[in-house]
């Protein structure tokens, strides 16, 4: 067996560097996930405006991925990422103090600054910088999985320590969720020093150089180039659809607990265990994909996240922890198989590296729109048919639309004429 020559070694361990920052700057934004009931209770505000959170953050998100991947074809990525979780980290103390839903409002709005404009398109960027043509699927399949791992692992902590915070004689859930929220914050304030320490882009600072060096072209043209691409937006759209069947298991939280009478502490446990499916799903997914084809496999487990999520609206009410566990599972493995490969299709486009960020930014635009609408779409659902009837119209909708993604992988994978 050969060993790893130092520019794979290199490669690699800047990549588990990435992979650290990436894991750790958002849990703490999507904390729902796993805590939504004891985070309704704990800040006293309602399903409705904890969505409305989420929406904004889904809007700063929209509007700062162009201008994100234009910086990140400007300045060092180092600086960007390290200011990005010292940043998400502050602003998690002021989460932690539980304060008003105005107060709520403030913090997402920055939390979208600090994780949309400064870090997506730059840890994105340095990943495909990164890997070799043939090896897109594999890196960003291990992105995606390693982040899963961390989040995992962070989760599977924080969940330990939320139920041993509440088994105490003075336990609560306000108290058992600050202690969930300093510890996030925590591996941000200890992860921003690192980032800025050891992370190596001299590569992408050659990069930069060559093109402050070189004749530019205006924003306008290089807007242009982007969008006359066509494997630009069927990435585009492949990215949106598997995207709203990642999001709706943010819900699962929630409509265990309220409609099959499971403790926050079974449900978390539940959800936890799904997010062991990233790595799994994710970095097999990567290798599999340059196997075979990123965009052949991807459009396969675009159809069968589809299905499975459209099982998740027939689980009847009397069904058995584990028969729930194991869908869940399921649903998870196959999300994050999707999502481990989404963007491995980002090699196939051949864009430039100097306008590279440019047109991250532009497909995480179209492909995470759905973070706007979806917990408006989720919360006007849910209210309108109470009783779980609500989470079934939802989940069967963007069932539907994850086949459109599958057509469109499908018609990425065809031969170029």
């Amino acid at each position: 067996m050969l060993l790893p020559q130092p520019a794979a070694l290199r490669s690699y361990s800047q990549l588990v560097l990435i992979i650290v920052a990436a894991g750790a700057i958002y849990p703490l934004l999507y904390l729902r996930q796993n805590f939504e009931l004891s985070i309704l209770e704990a800040f006293n505000i309602s399903q409705t405006q904890l969505r409305y959170c989420s929406s904004i953050l889904g809007v700063i998100f929209m509007i700062t991925y162009v201008p994100s991947g234009w910086l990140a074809d400007r300045f060092s990525s180092r600086k960007l990422l390290a200011y990005s979780l010292l940043a998400t980290g502050l602003l998690g103390l002021w989460f932690s103090s539980m304060p008003s839903y105005g107060s709520l409002l403030i913090i997402y709005g920055a939390w979208g600054l600090a994780t949309g404009l400064t870090f997506w398109s730059a840890h994105i960027k340095l990943v495909a910088m990164l890997a070799k043509r043939d090896q897109q699927g594999r890196f960003f399949g291990i992105l995606d999985g390693g982040r899963g791992l961390v989040e995992a692992l962070l989760a599977t902590i924080a969940i330990a320590l939320f139920a041993y915070a509440l088994s105490q004689e003075a336990g609560s859930a306000v108290l058992a969720l600050k202690q969930v929220i300093y510890l996030y914050v925590g591996v941000l304030l200890v992860m921003a020093p690192l980032i800025y320490w050891l992370l190596d882009d001299a590569e992408a600072d050659t990069e930069l150089a060559k093109s402050d060096h070189s004749e530019k072209s205006s924003f306008k043209n290089d807007i242009m180039v982007v969008l006359t691409h066509r494997e630009i937006w069927l990435c585009a759209i492949c990215i949106a659809c598997g995207y709203q069947l990642f999001y709706a298991t943010y819900s699962f939280s929630a409509y265990l607990q309220q409609n099959f009478g499971l403790t926050a502490v079974m449900v978390g446990t539940i959800t936890v265990a799904k997010l062991w499916m990233r790595p799994i799903g994710g970095i097999a997914a990567g290798f599999i994909g340059d196997w075979s084809s990123p965009e052949k496999v991807l459009s396969i487990l675009l159809a069968l996240a589809s299905l499975s999520l459209a099982m998740m609206a027939f689980l009847p009410a009397s069904a058995a922890a584990l028969f729930m566990l194991a869908v869940v599972l399921l649903i998870g493995l196959l999300t994050y198989a999707v999502r481990g490969l989404y963007w491995a299709t980002l090699g196939g486009c051949n864009v430039p590296n100097k306008i590279k960020g440019l047109a991250i930014g532009i497909i995480s635009m179209i492909g995470y729109f759905p973070e706007v609408y979806l917990p408006l779409l989720s919360a006007s659902l849910i209210e309108q048919y109470p009783g779980g009837l609500g989470y079934k119209i939802y989940y069967l909708i963007l069932s539907i639309f994850g086949l459109f993604g599958a057509y469109a992988a499908y018609l990425l994978a065809r031969p170029k004429i």
